[in-house]
């Protein structure tokens, strides 16, 4: 099966239409779109919030009475 979708090609337009360069640009940029789904869904991610939160609370200072 022939390569139809030209993953990270160095464009130059003189060996192809701007039709197929626009549809290969687009597809490189989901590819890219479902990679970082991938990786900000991952619960490393998700739970940094609550991680930094608790980071927070556990080194500030306490008031003095």
């Amino acid at each position: 099966m022939s390569d139809t979708r030209h993953k990270d090609v160095s464009w130059t337009l003189t060996g192809m239409s701007s039709d197929v360069a626009k549809m290969a640009v687009l597809m490189d940029i989901r590819d890219e779109l479902q990679n970082l789904n991938r990786i900000l869904n991952c619960r490393n991610f998700i739970d940094m919030p609550r991680v930094l939160r608790q980071i927070r609370a556990n080194t500030t200072r306490r008031k003095r009475k």
